[in-house]
């Protein structure tokens, strides 16, 4: 008896469990999810990229600073930063 009610709890369980796994299979619940992560992957790309940005400027005044280059506001003339390539 107790074996029977043991395995009848197990596959409602099971059945439940199942039931819960295919409905989050349905489509509009993985195209949300699926937004939800290229949203949040975005956002870490945006803040990784100003974390570069901000580096990237901080260690070239570093670098004219410490080779007499001066500002990189005084090599242009005015407020401003071109994103110019070099050439190289």
């Amino acid at each position: 008896m107790i074996r029977r009610l043991f395995y009848m709890s197990l596959g409602a369980f099971l059945a439940v469990w199942t039931m819960r796994k295919l409905q989050s299979l349905r489509p509009d619940h993985v195209a949300r999810r699926t937004a939800d992560h290229a949203v949040t992957l975005a956002d870490r790309f945006r803040d990784f990229a100003g974390e570069v940005w901000r580096l990237s400027a901080s260690r070239e005044t570093e670098l004219r600073a410490e080779f007499g280059l001066g500002t990189v506001d005084e090599t242009n003339g005015k407020n401003t930063i071109y994103d110019v390539k070099d050439g190289r």
